[in-house]
């Protein structure tokens, strides 16, 4: 066979195809379309590849169309000779661009490249697109002082860069675009005053400053904008006032400066603003009276004036603001009565006026013209009763009513309100029968009747309130009644408390009780059977059933509950002895028998046998340390007792004087080396047995009970306290003058309880010195296992824990606590791997006098804080996205919330992706994906633009992971 040789001839030949064959190629393609080729070529794209379309036909293009107008985000003219719109927002691009790629693009009318994350300078060459319409570059990462040049965009409408990086101050430049309708400066770190020049726009109609660090007063020329319907720019640091040229913006429609540091009165010019529809001015430092002007508003549907310093009545002018839907005044210093008229305000639907000194009746047809659905008047001096109509529009779903003294019977339109969600009437003088007819309230979840006068009993219909999770009608001692049948197989209840009620009758059967975790019904008159169809309520933490009459034997179920660590019987009837098992209890921390018909030894496990006697006392039959009453011995060991008694003899006695001369030398030192500062004296919590300030002492400095030495720092050891149970122990100095106010934050702290939160058990002090004990967990602290392997689970388990236990503290506990020092180390694992925080507010107690910011006023139920925790709140929010990104990389990227950002989010989630093998279809990569957001959002350099906690846990709560990580509880 002859093999072919190619000539000369040939290879130039196959060398004029291959060349004409890519001149065709590029003849092919527009220089338009090759520039946006070379900007594709810049940038970086994810895996989910969203520019994939941009490629190049294989085939010619005679009719000199632009190739790129078939492409995704590409806008051309309607002969597809002129790209006049390019719409790349939400296409997960990143990295740096000088936008010289645009400069083709002369005809670009609008240029949209938000939600992107595209970082560095901003790119200049966007400047010579001078036809710009719209340019949105929000929600990137654009940093550096905002580059001069905007002013070439001569006829520029939109201009939208909310949420960058951006520093150094606002370009007063942009005020010199007569065109510009829209400005967008928001939540970058620009600093500075507001240029003065920003009041020579001629055709402003919206502009959003907020969330930025400006400082300065607010210059009064923004008073010229004539035109302007929309200013938000609160969320800064101003000096002084609101200035009163404010009120010549003739056309505002929606005004928010909120926590601004705003001071002096509100201007009565504000009146003027006769277009307005919402004003917020809440969270600043505004004094003296509300306007009585504001009336002249009419179209006013939003007015937010809390947590300022405002003083005085509300207004009865206010009673002509008939489009008001929303009025807020909480949290300030007004008095006076609730004018009747805001009852008869059509529109008014929230209605947030607690914390303040209001007194005399709410009006008698507060709801009977309105759609209310939030009424909240908690914390003031109202009297009287609930009004007859307060849902007689059947809209409202939370009524906070409570630290009050209303009085007489509930409304009765309470009983067929079937929107209430939430309905808290604590700490009132309520009385009469209690007329909730729960079959009619399908979405309540939150009742709290404690502290009132009720009587008439628990509703029997409780059990139908399907979503009911919390009830609480303690304290109401003329209630009466029994505890009703099919209680605990709501599906929802977690919180059952019914003390001191004067409830009779027999405890229902225990069925479907999954979620359950407290029951309180002590200080009654019920009687009969624990049932053990206890042992279905897997999750319960908390069991008071103290002074009643049950009687029969302790079901040896409880000691198989694996969350139970409060059990009190006491004052009770019970018989028979104490189950053994009850010492294999991992959760147990508190066992009261006391004042019982138990008879038997006390099981001879060290738990029981180090156990306080007043855990035990007041059963005569019962045996065995602690208790003094020993057991009687069996007749052979009679015997061998007799003789043993002389050998050691001389042994107890040596013994007994060497423990005198301990216990004399302990002394000594307690005195001496605490300092003689007084009298030590001890708190206990729910949790741990009442005994002396003197045996939590000697347990400390016992050599058997103490694993180190006292430290001289507030560090943390491990104490066996004489009941045998294990704690941790916080050594705390506090100067004396502030010893009563720690003591009453600590007792704030100890009577906190939470599933993620670790349960303090006691505080033990004197004039300058603490102790505070609280659980010692079994299994570490995050510290120590963050670089083990976990799967993603696991992960997902641990981050979602503590993100409820911050949630508590911030947003459900009253009043709110930051935790204050979040960290690996202070979130620990329980038997079952559950995460809890670790002393939390414990940073706030050596000089709590001094400063104690957290108000007992502060109020959950409106999500407002106190201003002055803002801070730690917010800190507590940073820590919390560090950790999670600790935990997603197993510690290596440990306090990264400061760098983390500089890099694409895209690069971050591949790289954590790979460290917890997940692969690029994986479906749970959507998780993680959201999880990473979260830890960014929250470490967001500027605070105010961090989430909430309560945002947060609504984001981490909805993953697919979500019912995983339940699986494995």
């Amino acid at each position: 066979m002859e093999i072919f040789k190619p000539s000369c001839f040939h290879l130039l030949l196959l060398l004029h195809l291959l060349a004409s064959i890519l001149i065709s190629s590029v003849l092919a393609i527009d220089p338009y379309s090759q520039a946006l080729l070379s900007f594709k070529s810049d940038i970086i794209i994810d895996d989910s590849s969203s520019l994939s379309d941009w490629i190049v036909p294989s085939n010619s293009n005679p009719s000199q169309e632009i190739v790129a107008c078939s492409w995704s985000g590409v806008k051309c003219d309607q002969n597809s000779t002129t790209i006049i719109g390019l719409d790349l927002s939400m296409k997960s691009l990143g990295g740096e661009i000088s936008g010289d790629q645009f400069q083709l693009l002369t005809s670009l009318l609008d240029l949209n490249l938000s939600y992107n994350y595209f970082s560095d300078k901003f790119p200049t060459g966007i400047f010579n697109l001078t036809n710009l319409e719209t340019l949105d570059v929000s929600r990137n990462n654009f940093s550096g002082p905002f580059p001069s040049g905007i002013s070439n965009l001569h006829h520029l409408v939109v201009f939208d860069a909310f949420s960058n990086s951006f520093s150094g101050p606002l370009p007063a430049e942009i005020s010199q675009i007569e065109t510009l309708q829209v400005l967008n400066l928001a939540g970058s770190y620009f600093r500075g005053p507001i240029p003065s020049e920003f009041g020579d726009f001629q055709s402003l109609e919206f502009i959003h400053l907020a969330g930025n660090y400006l400082t300065g007063e607010i210059p009064p020329e923004l008073g010229n904008l004539k035109s302007l319907t929309h200013m938000e720019i609160g969320y800064n640091s101003y000096q002084g006032g609101i200035p009163v040229e404010l009120g010549n913006m003739s056309q505002l429609q929606y005004l928010d400066i909120a926590g601004a540091n705003l001071s002096g009165p509100i201007p009565t010019q504000l009146s003027n603003l006769t277009q307005l529809e919402s004003l917020f001015l809440f969270r600043n430092q505004l004094t003296g009276l509300i306007p009585w002007g504001f009336r002249n508003i009419t179209t006013l549907t939003s007015l937010d004036l809390s947590d300022n310093q405002l003083t005085g009545p509300i207004p009865k002018s206010f009673s002509v603001l008939k489009n008001l839907r929303l009025l807020s005044l909480m949290y300030n210093n007004l008095n006076g009565t609730v004018p009747n008229g805001i009852a008869m305000l059509p529109q008014l639907e929230t209605l947030l006026i607690w914390d303040n000194f209001f007194s005399g009746s709410l009006p008698s047809t507060l709801g009977s013209y309105s759609n209310l659905k939030w009424v909240d008047v908690s914390t003031n001096n109202f009297i009287g009763v609930i009004p007859p109509g307060i849902c007689s529009r059947g809209e409202l779903f939370k009524l906070i009513l409570f630290s009050n003294i209303f009085l007489g019977s509930l409304s009765p339109s309470l009983s067929n309100c079937s929107s209430l969600v939430r309905l808290r009437l604590e700490d009132n003088a309520f009385s009469g029968d209690i007329p909730l007819k729960f079959s009619n309230l399908p979405d309540i979840s939150y009742v709290d009747l404690s502290r009132n006068a009720f009587s008439g009993g628990i509703p029997l219909d409780i059990s139908q309130a399907s979503n009911l999770q919390y009830f609480n009608v303690s304290d109401n001692p003329q209630l009466g009644g029994i505890v009703p049948q099919g209680i605990w197989s709501l599906p929802l209840l977690q919180n059952f408390s019914a003390s001191s009620c004067n409830l009779t009758g027999f405890l229902p059967p225990f069925q479907s009780c999954k979620d359950l975790s407290v029951i309180e019904l002590s200080s009654n008159h019920l009687s009969g059977n624990i049932s053990a169809s206890i042992s279905n309520c897997e999750f319960l933490d908390k069991m008071d059933l103290s002074r009643n009459s049950f009687t029969g034997h302790l079901p040896e179920v409880l000691a198989n509950l694996s969350s139970l660590a409060i059990l009190d019987l006491s004052h009770n009837n019970f018989t028979g002895s104490i189950p053994s098992n009850f010492a294999n209890s991992s959760a147990l921390v508190l066992l009261n028998v006391s004042f019982n018909n138990l008879s038997g030894p006390i099981p001879p496990e060290k738990k029981f046998s180090l156990m306080g006697s007043s855990a035990f006392v007041g059963n005569p039959e019962l045996c065995g340390p602690p208790l003094e009453n020993p057991c009687s011995k069996r007749p052979n060991e009679i015997e061998l007792g007799i003789r043993k008694t002389q050998k050691f003899a001389w042994v107890l006695i040596v013994c007994s004087v060497v423990v005198v001369c301990i216990t004399v030398s302990v002394v000594g030192v307690l005195y001496f080396r605490k300092g003689s500062q007084g009298n030590w004296r001890m708190i206990t919590f729910s949790g741990l047995p009442r005994f002396t300030a003197e045996d939590v002492l000697k347990s400390f400095y016992s050599a058997e009970a103490m694993e180190t030495i006292p430290p001289l720092s507030g560090s943390v050891w491990k104490a066996v306290l004489p009941t045998g149970i294990t704690v941790s122990v916080k050594k705390i100095e506090v100067d004396a003058k502030n010893m009563k106010a720690v003591v009453e934050f600590v007792t704030l702290l100890g009577n906190m309880r939470q599933k993620n939160l670790v349960r303090l058990l006691g505080f033990c002090y004197n004039k300058n010195l603490a102790y505070v004990l609280y659980d010692n967990l079994p299994n570490g602290n995050l510290a120590a296992k963050i670089r083990m392997k976990s799967d993603w689970v696991a992960k997902y388990r641990v981050v979602i824990g503590i993100a409820r236990g911050l949630c508590f503290l911030h947003h459900d506990f009253y009043p709110v606590i930051p935790h204050g020092d979040l960290r690996a180390s202070n979130v620990v694992f329980d038997e079952n791997m559950e995460p809890q925080l670790a002393e939390f507010g414990f940073k706030f107690l050596p000089n709590w006098g001094n400063r104690p910011f957290l108000a007992p006023d502060s109020r959950i139920d409106t999500g407002e804080y106190d201003t002055a925790i803002k801070e730690e709140i917010q800190m507590d929010i940073y820590n919390f996205g560090e950790l999670i990104l600790e935990v997603l990389t197993n510690g290596r990227l440990k306090n990264a919330g400061g760098s983390v950002h500089a890099n694409p989010m895209v690069t971050l989630l591949r790289e954590i992706c790979h460290e917890n093998d997940i692969g690029p279809s994986d479906p749970i990569r959507e998780d993680i994906k959201v999880v990473v957001e979260v830890a960014l959002l929250c470490t967001r350099s500027r605070p105010v633009t961090r989430p909430s906690m309560e945002d947060v846990l609504k984001l981490l709560s909805g993953l697919k992971t979500q019912t995983m990580a339940k699986g494995t509880i």
